[in-house]
């Protein structure tokens, strides 16, 4: 898509065109656009932020994960907990366990037995 058709997408999308804020979102999740599903994510688009995390998850983002969960996202905390375990990143682990999440101090017990 060329730039100037993206921008349009975006000016359609802002005016709250719903077509155009689908179609954004799948592009950039086909693209790898990080900035651009952030930027949806951050105004309140849920499909972004699912978006976001999937494609944070597919690619190892633990910085993006973490700055989701750290808002209280709980499917970036969930995808977090998941990725943390699969490389065994105890120190995540411990780091959500010791704020208080109960399903990353579970994980985190599991693996240490």
């Amino acid at each position: 898509m060329e730039e100037s058709d993206l921008s349009a997408l975006r000016e359609r999308a802002e005016r709250g065109d719903k077509d155009a804020v689908d179609q954004l979102i799948a592009l950039a999740g086909e693209q790898g656009d990080f900035d651009e599903l952030r930027r949806l994510a951050d105004q309140g688009n849920t499909t972004a932020s699912d978006q976001l995390i999937e494609l944070a998850g597919e690619q190892g983002d633990f910085d993006e994960l973490r700055r989701l969960a750290d808002q209280g996202n709980t499917t970036a905390s969930d995808q977090l907990i998941e990725l943390a375990s699969e490389q065994g990143n105890f120190d995540e682990l411990r780091r959500l366990a010791n704020q208080g999440n109960i399903t990353a101090a579970e994980v985190l017990g599991e693996l240490e037995e």
